[in-house]
Order: structure tokens, then sequence, then C-alpha cells
């Protein structure tokens, strides 16, 4: 298949960006879009030219390194899809495929389409963890917890933290992640111990970074790869004014 291409361009993060065209023929309909990438800077460096940045690490949909934002969505238009588990048997021969970096203040750009995400690890380190002693393992069931909630921490821990919630939000939030992060932990009796620091620490942390505010338009749920709730930003919501107003922790 021959597709066209229109491909942020941007040397560094102080530089000056710019969309640029490029046509590539005979691409293998089961090629994966990475490899399809992979496939343009293989030519571009046979020419001389500068190959096309971007992340990419287990190629798997576990990591969520490889976050594009492809036609004005990220990861692409498809549901429970990350961009190196698309495949180009989804385009039409001819199409005009545009690929975009991530677009937040908080994920600056370091070269075309690689951005910087540290801001999550950032979030993570302010309290997305455990650090009580909770002993060793124990029996499975030692500790009593309903089904329900094993259920919901389980689906919230899905979250592999690509960014995709961030890019598809006009205001940049990062609720969506952190209502996942706090969720995960909230809803077992192991985080509960440290749940009221925790919220209150990764709620001032989100927004000393630059990360937006939720107006409830929910594109950060419809573009999700994981298919993240935002019932995990509501149940946040929850903790955080209970942590504030001193009240008791509800789930």
């Amino acid at each position: 298949m021959n597709i066209k291409l229109k491909i942020w361009r941007q040397h560094n993060a102080a530089a000056k960006g710019e969309f640029v065209e490029y046509q590539l023929n005979e691409v293998p309909a089961e090629a994966s879009f990475l490899e399809m990438l992979d496939i343009l800077n293989e030519q571009l460096v046979l020419k001389g030219d500068d190959p096309v940045a971007f992340d990419h690490d287990c190629r798997e949909g576990i990591c969520g390194a490889c976050g594009l934002y492809i036609n004005g969505h990220p990861h692409g238009k498809f549901k429970n899809t990350t961009t190196c588990q698309l495949h180009m048997r989804k385009f039409k021969d001819g199409d005009t495929i545009t690929v975009e970096p991530w677009r937040s203040e908080a994920f600056p750009i370091i070269k075309d389409l690689m951005v910087d995400r540290s801001a999550f690890d950032k979030l993570i380190q302010a309290g997305g963890y455990i650090s009580v002693h909770t002993g060793g393992v124990p029996d499975a069931n030692t500790i009593p917890v309903s089904k329900r909630n094993a259920d919901l921490a389980m689906d919230a821990a899905a979250c592999i933290g690509c960014g995709a919630c961030v890019a598809a939000c006009k205001n940049s939030s990062a609720m969506l992640f952190v209502g996942a992060k706090v969720s995960q932990f909230a809803l077992l009796p192991q985080g509960q111990i440290e749940g009221e620091d925790r919220v209150q620490k990764m709620v001032a942390r989100m927004d000393e970074l630059g990360f937006g505010n939720c107006t409830n338009t929910f594109a950060c749920q419809a573009e999700c790869p994981k298919n993240i709730s935002v019932s995990n930003i509501a149940r946040m919501n929850r903790q955080y004014l209970a942590a504030k107003i001193g009240g008791k922790k509800t789930n």
C-alpha cells in the first residue's frame, strides 16, 4: 500500500517545529504502525537525512511508551489500542496520515515525536506507592477484600501511564492517570493506611507540574487505550475531599 505521511519534525525543545510530508510506497499491510515508521527511517538514513525520533519499547501495548497523536487521536482512532498495536491494514491505500507528539505544557517536546513524560514519574514519586511495612506475602484469604473492590482495583491498575488522557484533554488534565493510581490503592486495605496523605500529595504535585483541571468532557476515557473509567476521578475527588475535611474515607 502507498501512503502519504505528514509528520511533526522539531529538532529540539527550543527549535520551531513544522509538518514535513513523506511519500511511502509498498508498505506491507501486515506491518505495525511503528514498523512503518522504521521503514521510513531506514529510507531517510540511506538518503543521509535525519530519522524521525519517536518513543517505543515493548511494542506489545504494555509499557505506554509509544504515544503518538495519529489523525487527531491519541494512539489513533481505534478503541483500546496503543500505537504499537495499530497495524497498517487499518488504513487505506492512498491515505494521508498525520502524526504528532502529545501536546501538553507538562510534556515538553524533546525531538520530533518524543516528549518528556517524566512529570508522570514525579506524580508517582509524590505518593503513588505503599511505604508501610505490611509483612510477608499473606495467604489469599487472610485479608478480606470484596470481589467488587478487587476487580475495581485491578481495572485501575491497568493504566500504563502512556499520557493519552493528557493529550486528549483540552485542559491537559492528568486527573484520569492520578485517579487510577489513587484508586488502585484506595480500594485495598494495604493502600488505605496512607490514603489521606497519598491523595493530597499527588493532587498538589499534579497542580505544581502544570496539568490542567478536569471539566468532565470524558475525552480521557474515550481515548484511553486501556479503557480506564472516569469513575476513578470521582473516587479520587471523594478521597481528596474527605482527607481535606478530616471526614471518613469513602470508596
